[in-house]
This record gives structure tokens, sequence and C-alpha cells, in this order.
């Protein structure tokens, strides 16, 4: 699909163009990496944003949960992904207790930017007076909000998020504090989709979903979920896209083309 965006693929794209995309009405693709070789393939197809998420332990490492993931290894595998990249935004994942302060979230989002290459990292949660401070130093913040892995030891179980008014008016305004705070983009995850429209709409800063519905400004799924290669059950939010293609690249173009096109998610992905 042709797309301005496409037209200078040795151009790295930043946060302005993806906020130009969401002014435009083009959604964002995005999708998770975690090596060299898919980082070369995905950006060949011109995957908008590819995310190093700490979903690593779970489709790399076979860990039960996110939780283990150390920040050495969110380094080790940003570098692996920005050392292939010639186009894509690259985001990285804070792991797990990497942010419990400003002292510290600084001082891992400097190794994940500095040493690594990452354009901008990834919280979970409400955390404004961090994103503040790691704003204020000028690092960019992807906040996510919805289902948050990282908290699967105190949520129980991966289950949909928002579902009452109560809940989703707090995720609303969860959102829109993030923003306030400086957040230049957001992660919804497993919430329903009118909700996930109606704080689209809400804000000036790009939306991606993940089992969020159509609406977001752009999609993201694990790499490994929608190639059908992962350990345990697929989530229902995600579709085998290797199951209608001829080989990884014509896959991974498929998941492209259809969140280009507003085909994906269907009603069957939503909540």
């Amino acid at each position: 699909m042709s797309s301005y965006f496409n037209t200078q693929p040795d151009k790295t794209l930043s946060i302005l163009d993806l906020f130009a995309m969401k002014q435009a009405g083009e959604k964002i693709s995005c999708l998770t990496a975690y090596d060299a070789s898919f980082s070369q393939l995905i950006d060949q197809v011109g995957i908008d944003v590819m995310l190093v998420g700490d979903s690593l332990g779970m489709v790399i490492q076979g860990k039960k949960t996110t939780v283990p993931v150390s920040i050495d290894e969110m380094v080790y595998h940003t570098q692996c992904v920005v050392s292939a990249r010639r186009r894509a935004f690259v985001i990285a994942d804070m792991p797990f207790l990497s942010y419990t302060s400003a002292d510290i979230a600084l001082s891992n989002a400097a190794r994940l930017m500095q040493l690594a290459g990452a354009q901008m990292v990834k919280m979970e949660g409400v955390h404004t007076e961090i994103i503040k401070s790691l704003v204020d130093f000028g690092v960019p913040v992807c906040a996510h909000l919805g289902l948050l892995p990282q908290s699967i030891n105190q949520l129980g179980a991966y289950k949909v998020q928002g579902k009452s008014l109560h809940d989703a008016e707090k995720i609303a305004e969860d959102a829109k504090s993030i923003e306030k705070a400086g957040a230049s983009l957001l992660v919804l995850e497993c919430v329903p989709a009118n909700l996930a429209t109606d704080i689209t709409n809400s804000l000036k800063i790009p939306v991606i979903g993940i089992g969020a519905g159509v609406d977001c400004d752009g999609q993201v799924l694990v790499l490994y979920d929608m190639l059908g290669i992962s350990v345990g059950k697929r989530p229902r939010f995600c579709k085998n896209f290797m199951q209608t293609a001829t080989d990884i690249y014509s896959a991974i173009e498929g998941f492209h083309l259809a969140v280009k096109q507003l085909k994906f998610p269907a009603s069957e992905h939503s909540f």
C-alpha cells in the first residue's frame, strides 16, 4: 500500500511522523521485534514501529510471564534490533521494577537509549511524576494502560480491563493524565473497543491498540503470535497471518496491509 510515509525508506521515522500519521488518519503498524534478522525483515515490509517488548521473556525465553526479564536483557535485544533497522521507529520496554523512582527510571532509560539506540521507552501504568521527570530530560515516553502484563501477579489472570463503567472512566482519566504528564504515545491493551475509540478521539497523542478495536490510531501484535509460533495459547485478539501467507515476509506484509486498510482487527479480535 502506498503511503507518504513510505516514500523515504532510508529515513528513520520520528515521533513527529507518528503524530502526522494520526493527523492524516493513516493507521500506524507496529510489531514486536527481538533480533536483527526479524528487524531487517519487518523493516523491509515497511512496518512503522518496532517494539522491543519484554514479551521476549515469554516468546524467546519460555517464561510464564514478563516479570523475570531484566534491564540487561532489554538493552541486549534492543541493540540487536536497532543494528538492522533503517526506517522503523524503535521503542524499548522498561521491564518490571526498572522504573520504581525517577532516578532509577532515568538511569535505565539512559541505557536503553544511549547504549541500545531506542528512540522511546515504554512504561506500564500511571506514573505521571516519573513520566514528567523522563520527559524533562529529553526521554520520549510511551505509556501503557488497560491490561498490564507486568502486574499479572496482582491481576491474577490475563483478562479484559475497563468493562465496568467505573473501570472505563478510570482508564480514560488515566489516559488524559499521562498525556498531560508528557507521554508522546499510548498503548491500550485488552479494553473494550468503544472505550478505546473514545480515548483515541480524546487524545492528541497517537494511541496504539492491542485487543482494543479497529479505531485506535495503530495496531501492535507480538510477532510470534501473528506468525503462529508462540509458546502456549494464542490470545483471542491475535490473528495467525501465516495461515494465508506463503512465507514470513508475506505474513508480516499481510498484517501491515490489514492494519493500513482497517481490516485488522476484525470484530472477532475485539472486545
